[in-house]
C-alpha cells in the first residue's frame, strides 16, 4: 500500500506575528501508523522541500511517544525535508491520502488548486482520504457531483469551541467546524481536545491531536478491507 501525507507550507498564522505551520503530533503518530503495517509513505507539500513545523507543536506538553520516535529517526526527518512539490503528483499512483493538521492549512492547502484536484481524484476513485484536526480545511472548496463532497457525510475536526480555547477564532480566515457545517457536512465533535475520530465511506475525519492516532488507524482498516 503507498499513502501519500500532503502538509501545508505555509508559515505565517495570520496578521498575528506568529509562526504556524503543520503540527508535530498529527504529523508523526499517522507516519508511523503507516509505516509499521508495511504501507510507503510519500510525503508532498505545495512548495515541496521542508514543510515548516508549527513551533507550539515543539511545546514539551505537545510531546507524544510518536514526536520522540521522530526525533530519534533520521531516516524520517531526511523524508520530510525533501517532500514532493504537489504540482507533480497524480492520483494512480497512490492508495490513499492523507492530511496532518495545524494552523497552516487554512491557509494554503483549503485553496490549493493541486490538493483539490488530488481529493477529488481519490474520491472519484474509491480510494481512502483522511484528514485530523485542522486537516478537513482542506475538504473547503472539494466538490463531488457538483455538491461539496462533506455534504450529508458524517464528519470533525477542530470544533469552534477549540479554536476559541487557543485563542485564534479572530486570526484564522475560518473556523474549521463552520465550514464543514455550512457545506451540508453532518458534523459531530467530542469535548475539547478529547480523541474523536469518524468514517463515513472513504472519508475519515478527525477531532483534534489527539485524534491522530486514531484517524490514521481508520484510514488504514478502510485499505485493508
Amino acid at each position: 500500500m503507498h499513502i501519500l501525507m500532503i502538509l501545508t507550507s505555509h508559515d505565517q498564522l495570520g496578521h498575528s506575528g506568529h509562526r504556524t505551520g503543520f503540527w508535530l503530533e498529527e504529523f508523526a503518530a499517522p507516519y508511523y501508523v503507516f509505516r509499521d503495517a508495511g504501507c510507503r509513505v510519500t510525503l508532498a507539500s505545495p512548495k515541496g522541500g521542508q514543510p515548516p513545523l508549527d513551533p507550539k507543536s515543539d511545546d514539551p506538553d505537545a510531546q507524544t511517544a510518536a514526536t520522540e520516535r521522530f526525533r530519534q529517526d533520521p531516516q524520517a526527518q531526511e523524508a520530510l525535508r525533501g517532500t514532493v512539490p504537489l504540482a507533480e503528483l497524480e492520483s494512480r499512483n497512490f492508495d490513499a491520502l492523507f492530511y496532518p493538521g495545524g494552523h497552516g492549512p487554512l491557509w494554503d492547502l483549503a485553496e490549493d488548486g493541486d490538493s483539490i484536484a488530488l481529493i477529488e481524484a481519490f474520491h472519484a476513485a474509491g480510494k481512502p482520504v483522511g484528514a485530523v484536526c485542522h486537516g478537513p480545511a482542506v475538504l473547503r472548496h472539494v466538490f463531488s457531483g457538483g455538491d461539496p463532497l462533506v455534504r450529508g457525510r458524517r464528519v470533525t475536526g477542530f470544533s469552534n469551541s477549540e479554536e476559541a480555547a487557543v485563542q485564534l477564532t479572530e486570526v484564522v480566515p475560518f473556523l474549521v467546524e463552520e465550514m464543514l457545517r455550512e457545506n451540508g457536512g453532518l458534523y459531530s465533535c467530542a469535548p475539547d481536545f478529547e480523541a474523536h475520530v469518524v468514517t463515513d465511506g472513504n472519508l475519515v475525519t478527525g477531532q483534534n491531536p489527539a485524534s491522530s492516532d486514531g484517524a490514521a488507524r481508520a484510514l488504514l482498516q478502510l485499505l485493508q478491507h
